[in-house]
């Protein structure tokens, strides 16, 4: 299995270069356990959901700190089979059989009931992309059900869902999507976008 995204954080300040590196700081408890390669566009973040979703949050949140309109971007996949498996991409909410639809859609309302509160509002829009298997509507509808009762639904937008509230609880329901949904080994992506401190709800 082999899984990471592909993220760009873009903080709307002349300080920018500032913003960024500070916020870099919240990967540290995680290096160990990712593998992180940065370019001039973005920088791939490699490593299992459970590792890789809080520290997309937290660098996120350390951005979003400053006061400042910042925007992620992330691209997100699990399970693409042109991807050479990967040790380091070992994942406990990915191995053994898929569990019935209504209990994955259970365990992912437990799992974004018991997110930290990071007291950081945030709104985000994402697309689930489940790939290569016959019955992908029926596990998209299946996240759709599960977002609309996690407490974090927004609304239904042209080719995405919206989402807000706190920064804990969305990114656990972006992991929860993530991971509960498709095949353990199938290749499913996110299309995601995180913003916070933006001007245009003011």
């Amino acid at each position: 299995m082999f899984s990471g995204a592909q993220i760009s954080l873009y903080p709307m300040t002349d300080d920018f270069v500032g913003v960024i590196m500070s916020a870099l700081g919240a990967l540290d408890p995680y290096r160990d356990r990712l593998r992180i390669e940065t370019d001039d566009i973005s920088t791939l973040v490699v490593g299992p959901p459970e590792v890789l979703f809080p520290a997309m949050r937290d660098l996120f949140v350390a951005a979003a700190r400053t006061g400042k309109h910042c925007v992620l971007s992330a691209a997100i996949s699990r399970g693409c089979p042109g991807e050479p498996d990967d040790e380091i991409c070992r994942s406990v909410q990915l191995s053994g059989p898929r569990a019935p639809l209504d209990e994955r859609k259970a365990a992912a309302l437990a799992a974004v009931a018991d997110a930290p509160d990071m007291a950081v509002p945030i709104a985000a829009q994402f697309s689930l992309y489940v790939m290569g298997t016959g019955d992908h509507m029926d596990e998209i509808y299946g996240c759709i059900d599960f977002i609309k009762r996690s407490g974090v639904f927004d609304r239904s937008k042209n080719f995405c869902t919206k989402l807000g509230g706190d920064a804990g609880k969305v990114f656990a329901s972006l992991e929860a999507a993530f991971c509960r949904f498709g095949p353990p080994a199938g290749h499913v992506t996110i299309d995601l976008t995180v913003s916070a401190n933006s001007p245009t709800p003011r």
